[in-house]
């Protein structure tokens, strides 16, 4: 089996795409997808052995056709890291034509025993790190040719109980969108952001064994009536780094099943089983690779 993308052959053939947080879940799936549409698609995370398990599975299924890959080891948290990894991700391929700022990561806790250190983590991981990657793809290639970038948000609108940390980190990437979208236009650079909802997937495991029964309640209060998927996420980001967005830049796209529209009162906002089947809204399930969490198995 292969990727099963919307989007045509060879979209970005020649095209040398980063993916940060590669090794799982929706920068997992995202790489599978650009390498299927012709990328030459440069996986960077902090477990070297979990990149190397997505870069052979991507050859493994672009034998004869797609599946150009490469990894590197980094901690986008480090600014040295960063400019060093992104050199000689450069001096390699002699360019970088996109950037999926996708690494991200948090855990719940409420605000009052949030301590310094731990909304300095969650901060540095989801909004420095992101900073850090987009300046160096920009200063070291995008400034010279141009290129798109997009980068993970998160739903904030309504904001994040539970995780006031990457909430304020996730509002702060959205706003640096903004301004980078403004900045960098002159370089011929695109900078956008997808916002994913209730996605099923593999992040979920990483949350407490306790958090299971609410994170499988949660698709109850969307008004489509179910979680998305990586795929439906890898395609909006796709879309928002291919040709035809060359006139979006600036802009956040919500991957959320209208989940922020609900407001207290309203009672029951779930599309019941039947409904969530007609073709408009059904899942898309283009990822072959896919594998369902294992919290939402139970």
């Amino acid at each position: 089996m292969s990727y099963q993308s919307v989007f045509k052959p060879g979209l970005f053939a020649g095209k040398v795409i980063v993916v940060t947080g590669g090794g799982s879940g929706i920068g997992r799936c995202t790489a599978h997808e650009l390498a299927a549409l012709g990328a030459h698609v440069v996986l960077i995370g902090r477990k070297l052995e979990k990149l190397q398990d997505v870069a052979t599975e991507i050859a493994l299924d672009g034998v004869g056709h797609v599946g150009h890959v490469s990894f590197h080891a980094c901690d986008i948290r480090q600014e040295d890291a960063v400019r060093s990894t992104v050199a000689a991700i450069v001096l390699a391929h002699g360019r970088i034509d996109a950037l999926v700022n996708n690494a991200g990561g948090q855990y719940m806790t409420p605000l009052e025993a949030i301590s310094a250190k731990g909304w300095q983590a969650v901060v540095d991981t989801n909004l420095t790190g992101g900073f850090l990657m987009a300046r160096e793809c920009y200063l070291q290639g995008m400034q010279q040719h141009g290129g798109a970038i997009v980068n993970t948000v998160a739903d904030i609108w309504g904001s994040m109980p539970g995780m006031g940390h990457s909430g304020a980190a996730r509002a702060g990437m959205v706003s640096f969108t903004e301004t980078a979208a403004l900045e960098w236009a002159k370089s011929g650079v695109r900078v956008n952001a997808v916002a994913p909802g209730y996605i099923a997937s593999s992040g979920m495991d990483q949350y407490p064994a306790e958090a299971g029964a609410m994170l499988r309640e949660m698709q109850a209060t969307v008004p489509l009536g179910r979680f998305g998927n990586e795929a439906e996420t890898s395609a909006a980001i796709v879309f928002l780094l291919s040709p035809a967005a060359a006139f979006i830049s600036g802009s956040v796209l919500r991957v959320d099943g209208a989940r922020p529209q609900v407001r207290m009162g309203w009672g029951p906002v779930a599309a019941p089983a039947d409904v969530q089947q007609r073709d408009a809204v059904k899942p898309f399930d283009g990822f072959h690779r896919y594998q369902m969490p294992k919290v939402l198995q139970t």
